[in-house]
């Protein structure tokens, strides 16, 4: 039967399925020292951006090539991330904390939120796909984020949704753990490739990239 042949449904799922299971492995392994969680991130969005093309090749090689060519700009990236996620806890465990919970710390994390979310949520796939420095990369997010902002929510609203889902009960949890992160990479990555591909059609994109990266497979 087609549906069970190499050209079928299962065997592309069971295929894609196992592809999203090694790159959250690969994931989880490279961000275990912390300090190089960015670099891993940037390179598993190097992968996810693929995938969405259907344009991946052998994922741990991919991978690995990935990392070796942005950890320089990606370890910055994601410690700046680890500190602003630090930042965002202490405001509202401070609210929660102290004594008549001062509102200020409230609004400050709503801020602080807003501010990181639209900063971030396409930062780690636009340093997998251009060169630039790391300011410019925030700036660039908040612009693409800021110019599909409709669609950033609704991102944001599906991501939350893929959030719930992995925390329903056990069950999904221990699915969460093998695939979850890597799950909303791609999600993000869906998303982003279009609005990528749309500025740069256009002559002065946004997107201030000195030069695009060569991500070709060997």
């Amino acid at each position: 039967m087609k549906f069970f042949s190499v050209d079928g449904g299962l065997y592309k799922f069971m295929s894609r399925l196992w592809d999203m299971i090694k790159l959250n492995f690969l994931w989880i392994l490279f961000s275990l020292p912390i300090v190089t969680i960015g670099a891993a991130t940037v390179a598993a969005y190097s992968v996810t951006l693929k995938m969405v093309d259907e344009s991946e090749g052998y994922i741990g090689r991919q991978f690995i090539k990935a990392f070796k060519e942005n950890w320089k700009q990606g370890i910055p990236l994601g410690l700046l991330g680890v500190l602003a996620l630090y930042a965002i806890y202490l405001d509202f465990e401070f609210f929660n904390k102290l004594e008549d919970n001062p509102i200020m710390f409230l609004i400050a994390g709503i801020v602080a939120v807003f501010v990181f979310g639209m900063s971030f949520i396409y930062a780690f796939p636009l340093s997998a796909r251009y060169e630039n420095t790391l300011l410019e990369t925030l700036k660039n997010s908040a612009r693409i984020a800021t110019r599909y902002f409709l669609r950033t929510l609704l991102l944001a609203a599906v991501l939350a949704v893929e959030v719930f889902i992995g925390l329903f009960n056990t069950t999904t949890i221990f699915f969460a753990i093998l695939i979850g992160p890597a799950c909303l990479m791609l999600t993000v990555s869906g998303f982003a490739i279009y609005f990528f591909r749309e500025i740069e059609r256009e002559p002065g994109s946004v997107i201030e990239k000195e030069k695009e990266k060569e991500k070709e497979e060997e």
